[in-house]
């Protein structure tokens, strides 16, 4: 295939007619090939009856079920590892993303781009509790990973596979990928696109989701300080927080049993937890098997397959 739309799905049923016929539409009159990989992240409103319609018309659909609910980073990510395309362009499912935008983002990407990140510079969402938010999130990121983009959120982006075929992701991290593609040597711009507003059902993501992507941005940020030169990165620190470590524990200590404070109240375990992210990245690289796992492919004219998965890391 020439283009791969992936779009994470998580109970979004009304809004997926339109979005369908939408992109179906746009797909229609581009001359090149594309298929649409649909993944079902646990939808218990009937997502999935809906996308098994869909690929049951379409020869260019496949809806891979997800066995639970594993979040947007993992649908995105089972998506995208079982797709064909030489493009990748990932959508949301909720509609609020115009496929119109797509021929847009491909003739960016002509212009000698690896990645092209859509700019939803006239946002349609809740100004105190999406806008803002983002707008703190990205100058942070910005300016911490030295990537300049506007809108790191934005779900349409347009990606050449080889830029992104290797990314591993877990957590709340899809919206780093442009970071990890620049990282890598790819030449990175952004487009303004259109952002509609939501029209059916609700958005799963509140002002609480930044605590979130804040917590994924320290990983990266240490990663990519730590990964290629970690003996200057832990000498220059290692004293440092070794002092730290012992005034934390001796604070909690007195905590404890002066002010009946328990440990898990304290920030030692903010350091527990990058210590258990980087465990949990061995772990799923050491296995060679995603975070995720697919119960049943569905597309045009076969019947639903039970699989782990259908490509490997």
């Amino acid at each position: 295939m020439d283009i791969s739309v992936v779009i994470p799905v998580y109970d979004e049923a009304e809004a997926l007619p339109e979005l369908y016929r939408a992109l179906a539409s746009t797909l229609d009159r581009l001359p090149q090939s594309a298929e649409i990989i649909f993944a079902d992240d646990g939808s218990r409103d009937g997502s999935g009856a809906a996308l098994d319609g869909f690929a049951e018309r379409d020869q260019r659909v496949r809806v891979l079920h997800l066995s639970r609910n594993y979040g947007q980073t993992a649908a995105l990510m089972a998506a995208i590892q079982n797709s064909t395309g030489d493009i990748i362009i990932p959508m949301d499912g909720d509609g609020q993303n115009d496929p119109g935008d797509i021929p847009r983002l491909l003739a960016k990407l002509d212009e000698g781009y690896d990645v092209v990140s859509g700019w939803r510079m006239t946002r349609q969402d809740d100004a105190l509790t999406r806008r803002l938010p983002s707008v703190i999130a990205n100058r942070l990121i910005s300016g911490l990973l030295h990537v300049p983009l506007h809108d790191y959120g934005c779900t349409l982006k347009a990606y050449r596979r080889e830029v992104i075929e290797d990314v591993r992701l877990y957590g709340e991290m899809h919206r780093f990928i442009p970071i990890y593609a620049a990282w890598e040597g790819a030449r990175v711009t952004e487009l303004v696109i259109t952002h509609r507003p939501r029209r059916f059902g609700r958005s799963k993501y509140g002002i609480g989701r930044i605590v979130r992507v804040l917590l994924d941005l320290l990983i990266v940020y240490f990663i990519d300080r730590a990964s290629d030169r970690p003996m200057q990165f832990f000498g220059k620190l290692g004293l440092g927080f070794f002092v730290l470590s012992l005034a934390v524990f001796g604070w909690a200590v007195v905590l404890k049993y002066a002010a009946a404070v328990t440990l898990i109240q304290t920030p030692l375990f903010l350091l527990l937890g990058i210590i258990a992210e980087v465990q949990a990245r061995i772990y799923f690289e050491a296995r060679g098997r995603p975070p995720y796992k697919i119960r049943r492919v569905v597309q045009h004219r076969t019947q639903p397959q039970r699989m782990a998965s259908l490509r490997r890391w």
